[in-house]
């Protein structure tokens, strides 16, 4: 059963970027938010344990203190 939904006191700039996206993709506002809802919560395919080792392997990482290295400069960027 649909439920109805509400977001109150949006700001102006956002409604109005988001007016022109919708008018962008040829919906109306209520069809571009529910297209943005539903990207935002479809499911993502799990990765394989071979996906995450080849994704974990082409960091080229060989120890502990390189990756912990490798966060803490991710870290520090932000």
């Amino acid at each position: 059963m649909p439920v109805n939904l509400s977001i109150k006191s949006a700001p102006d700039d956002i409604v109005s970027r988001l007016k022109a996206r919708a008018k962008r993709n040829h919906r109306s506002l209520q069809g571009e938010l529910l297209a943005i809802l539903e990207e935002a919560v479809k499911k993502e395919p799990s990765l394989t344990a071979e996906e995450i080792l080849r994704e974990v392997s082409s960091l080229g990482l060989h120890s502990g203190s390189e990756s912990a290295d490798f966060i803490r400069a991710d870290r520090d960027a932000r």
